[in-house]
């Protein structure tokens, strides 16, 4: 389960880069499509570090009750 867990979390990260990618490309020719790309590189960052933050909480519980 944990491994499953922190797989997800760089899975946000590649979509973080993959939107920060077609930002990159689509910001010379037209700024207005890029919105939606900036939106999902911000929730997937902000994504990234909660699945971790509540991660390190599980793992932490998990020493604790052994």
């Amino acid at each position: 389960m944990i491994k499953i867990l922190r797989y997800t979390e760089y899975l946000y990260l590649a979509v973080a880069a993959l939107s920060l990618y077609k930002i990159a490309t689509l910001w010379s020719i037209n700024p207005k499509d890029t919105y939606i790309f900036i939106f999902f590189a911000v929730v997937s960052v902000a994504m990234f570090v909660f699945r971790r933050r509540y991660r390190k909480r599980f793992e932490q519980r998990q020493k604790e009750n052994q």
